[in-house]
């Protein structure tokens, strides 16, 4: 519809010209068909936003800003001269239609960028509610700023409706790095649908953005962002790789294990204490704290997200089932020591990684992408340490599984919301909505497994054939 949209404002500019053309370009007449002309493009939107795939939202707002201004301008100039006389030059009809074309195309480019995306549907009976709030901890101070304030970490819970005071599993969920909190909005809602109530958590400076309790927005940090794509680039030594990924594990395990504990205690206290800042949402969110069954606790993210689920699962006795989507488990990773030369993926390698090898005791659900699963399958096959394929070689309830042509960003919305920034950031052949729906539903049947004790978890070696 945008490209409907887009013609037909450049159909009205070309009509635009034609008719100063033809009345011999007379001042008085083209200040009158550059307002008709602006009045006309303003009402054409207004009916397209009748029909799906135009509306009033993010997408054209710009376009909208756009319109309302230039019909103010034209209609201004318009009525303050339409009695003059004189004609006007015609170069200046083709350069008000181009610099109209311009602008307006410019305006429309969230409406390319981005789809008219509302989510999937859910297989649940619950209708699914939303509240937030942030988390502040005195324990830990901001170490991306120098001005001594505390770690900040906002919570987003999806949870469902209910007249009943009834227990739900709690699930966790942490986002990849430059990710935000509805990263995976298709996942918690169908989780929700189905008895769950889902906290999805913002790390601030990892986050794309995210807003703090003085409701300052906080962008994603430089250092880390050029910090992952220098360990992407396949430049940075095995050393640094080993640093900085470590420093990002502790990091985000830390916002997880203070999120849990604070949600521990208010359901407790039956109170949020000074951690809270929940407004006007304090209420719902003491009804969402007396839903969470505490001995019930699933934690999942994706990519970084995924690494700093597995991880927390290995460091808290109270989780209780974890899910890593396409994540390099990072954390298992003890240290590093020499070796002889092996190469893997065309790069030479003179050090290992030595690979935590005790048990790892809570059930365990790892999701890959094509890519990560040959890449997995050449580590093993040249006897190369791999944290993945260590950690679910010794779990005792481990599961793991891989979608063939799927990319990275395919375990996210994303590829739904914006299929241009998806595909910068990684995406498959794969049918994307087909791709998500089946992912949610086995990560549902998992936890329904795992913490629902809903029968026993089965798990196809690859999907998506």
């Amino acid at each position: 519809m945008n490209y409907l949209l887009l013609f037909l404002f450049i159909v009205a500019e070309i009509a635009f010209v034609i008719c100063t053309f033809s009345e011999n370009a007379q001042k008085a007449i083209w200040f009158h068909n550059r307002f008709l002309i602006n009045a006309l493009e303003f009402m054409a939107f207004l009916v397209f936003a009748l029909f799906p795939g135009i509306d009033f939202g993010f997408r054209f707002i710009a376009l909208i800003f756009v319109l309302i201004i230039r019909i103010l301008i034209s209609g201004i100039t318009y009525f303050c001269k339409r009695r003059v006389t004189g004609d006007k030059k015609k170069a200046y009809a083709i350069l008000s239609a181009l610099l109209s074309i311009i602008c307006i195309a410019l305006s429309l480019i969230p409406s390319f960028i981005f789809n008219d995306y509302h989510g999937r549907e859910t297989t649940g009976s619950y209708e699914v509610a939303m509240s937030e709030a942030i988390l502040s901890d005195s324990s830990r101070l901001e170490t991306f700023e120098n001005d001594g304030s505390f770690r900040e970490v906002p919570v987003h819970f999806y949870y469902p409706v209910t007249d009943e005071l009834t227990e739900f599993p709690l699930i966790i969920f942490s986002h990849g790095a430059f990710g935000y909190y509805e990263s995976n909005t298709s996942t918690y809602m169908e989780l929700a649908s189905n008895g769950y109530v889902v906290v999805s958590l913002d790390h601030p400076y990892h986050s794309f953005f995210c807003t703090d309790t003085d409701g300052k927005t906080i962008i994603v940090d430089m250092k880390f962002m050029n910090d992952v794509m220098y360990i992407n680039s396949g430049n940075a030594t095995e050393q640094e790789i080993a640093q900085i990924s470590t420093s990002w594990i502790k990091l985000r395990t830390d916002d997880i294990s203070f999120v849990l504990d604070t949600l521990k205690a208010g359901r407790q206290d039956g109170a949020l204490n000074e951690n809270w800042y929940a407004e006007a949402q304090a209420e719902d969110i003491l009804r969402i704290l007396k839903m969470m069954n505490m001995e019930k606790i699933g934690v999942m993210g994706h990519s970084l997200g995924g690494a700093s689920a597995e991880y927390l699962g290995r460091i808290r006795d109270d989780v209780d089932a974890a899910i890593d989507l396409d994540g390099t488990m990072l954390g298992e990773q003890l240290g590093l020591v020499e070796c002889e030369p092996y190469e893997f993926e065309g790069i030479e390698y003179r050090e290992k990684y030595v690979i935590n090898e005790e048990p790892y005791t809570v059930p365990l659900l790892s999701i890959d992408n094509q890519e990560h699963h040959d890449s997995r399958l050449e580590a093993k096959k040249i006897g190369m340490p791999y944290a993945n394929n260590t950690i679910l070689e010794n779990a005792l309830d481990g599961y793991e599984t891989y979608f063939a042509n799927a990319g990275h960003m395919n375990y996210t919305d994303l590829p739904l919301f914006s299929p241009f920034l998806a595909n910068m950031l990684g995406t498959g052949s794969i049918d994307a909505g087909e791709c998500i729906d089946t992912m949610n539903g086995i990560v549902l049947n998992f936890f329904d497994s795992k913490l629902k004790a809903k029968g026993a978890f089965h798990i196809e070696e690859c999907y998506g054939n």
